[in-house]
């Protein structure tokens, strides 16, 4: 009841020595304080990721097991924590209680409508200190980081491959297990990837969504579209730590590695 009534009084029993922020529970404050410790002592056995709380760990791990204990009741979707879940929930309700005044989309927290609001306001404060390339989320940042670190931080447990996005190792775990679960229903033929059934549909139907606003070029994902615009944007964001060339593509960069190490990879067998 003690800690209850802190609510309605605003007192704040646990001060942090650092910056003097007050709360109400001890745990909180311990929490509060790795910001600014840094420490992470819960580490994953799997990746090597580390949290501040052993909560955020075990939370982490479903990413590795698969584990989605959380159910919509009116789809059956699973997800790996609650908030995957309230959020998916705005899909059946339509209803969120935090909406955009520009476009009226709704979000169940502030900080989603924050992060939404930075592609009305073009707000991109996240800023990777190799290339300065910029980002609108603190995720997308990370995943493009591995682009210069070359980290690929998830493994197949059959194969052993690794990918730099939990999402990439998705969609190749479905070559061991066999599953196609996006079915074309024109051409009665099931694909593994969303984005090959798309491309199918509109080879069909002679229809690509994805437009370049400066050319009027189609193409049937967004991936495709970005890359295309890298042309009218001369945008070259890969760089090579050796000689500082820049390129738009990956690969190319790849490529270009190899005049520096001598790999030669490809052998004629004549």
């Amino acid at each position: 009841m003690k800690v209850h009534q802190r609510v309605h009084t605003g007192e704040g029993s646990y001060q942090c020595y650092v910056c003097n922020k007050t709360f109400k529970h001890r745990k909180h404050l311990t929490r509060h304080q790795t910001v600014h410790t840094g420490e992470r002592p819960f580490c994953c056995d799997v990746c090597k990721k580390t949290f501040i709380d052993k909560s955020s760990l075990k939370i982490h791990l479903r990413v590795h097991t698969g584990e989605r204990p959380y159910n919509c009741g009116v789809c059956n979707k699973s997800f790996r924590n609650t908030g995957g879940l309230k959020l998916h929930q705005f899909v059946h309700t339509r209803e969120g209680p935090c909406r955009c005044d520009v476009c009226n989309k709704t979000f169940n927290n502030t900080t989603n409508l924050i992060v939404h609001k930075r592609v009305h306001t073009g707000e991109r404060p996240y800023r990777c200190d190799v290339c300065n390339k910029t980002f609108s989320r603190t995720n997308n940042l990370k995943e493009h980081q591995r682009v210069h670190t070359g980290k690929r931080p998830y493994r197949c447990d059959a194969c052993n491959a690794t990918f730099k996005r939990v999402e990439h190792l998705k969609v190749h775990q479905r070559v061991h297990a066999g599953e196609r679960p996006y079915r074309h229903d024109v051409l009665d033929k099931t694909f593994r990837k969303l984005e090959h059934q798309k491309f199918q549909q509109h080879v069909h139907t002679g229809k690509f969504l994805n437009s370049c606003d400066v050319c009027n070029k189609t193409f049937s994902d967004t991936d495709s579209l970005k890359l295309h615009q890298l042309v009218h944007t001369g945008e070259r964001p890969y760089r090579c730590d050796v000689c500082n060339k820049t390129f738009n593509r990956i690969y190319n960069l790849k490529v270009h590695h190899r005049i520096h190490t001598g790999d030669r990879p490809y052998r004629c067998d004549v």
